[in-house]
């Protein structure tokens, strides 16, 4: 047996592998029920800065007319779909030796901790990259308020 210091211990090949590709650790998932399909969520990396809140979403095997983007309220879902390799008209009639890659729906919700514009928001896609600006919602924008000040001439320039 072996003792991992995160993991703890460690019975086999196959138990390791299972919790190096959990989603609590960030990683793929493998689905065994039906056979080799592995099922690997859409990553995405999402900042704000200033006015706006940029998401950016790593989509290999996607092209833009394979993409849905939806906002609703303070939610940003972005929905796709990779076609299956063994759909193409020239694999039609191949036979598979190896069939890894993953196809099907893939979708990624955040909930953004403010309220934003999506009227308008801006998306561009690039080398299997989409990156989703939103301008936050100018109620969640950061608000300067005068202060004034309690002076003589103040005081009684409001009591006229």
């Amino acid at each position: 047996m072996i003792r991992s210091p995160l993991f703890g211990d460690l019975v086999n090949l196959s138990d390791t592998l299972d919790r190096l590709t959990s989603p609590r650790w960030g990683g793929t998932q493998f689905d065994r029920s039906n056979g080799a399909s592995w099922s690997v969520p859409m990553p995405i990396d999402v900042y704000s800065s200033g006015d706006q809140v940029v998401l950016i979403a790593a989509v290999p095997g996607m092209q833009p007319d394979d993409l849905e983007l939806t906002v609703h309220q303070n939610t940003v879902t972005l929905r796709g779909t990779i076609r299956s390799a063994a759909d193409a008209d020239d694999a039609k009639d191949a036979t598979w030796h190896v069939s890894e890659l993953g196809s099907g729906a893939y979708q990624r919700s955040v909930t953004l901790p403010f309220p934003i514009d999506a009227d308008h928001a801006h998306a561009t896609f690039e080398h299997g990259l989409v990156r989703v600006t939103l301008p936050k919602a100018d109620s969640a924008k950061p608000k300067k308020i005068a202060i004034t000040g309690s002076t003589p001439e103040a005081i009684a320039a409001s009591n006229a």
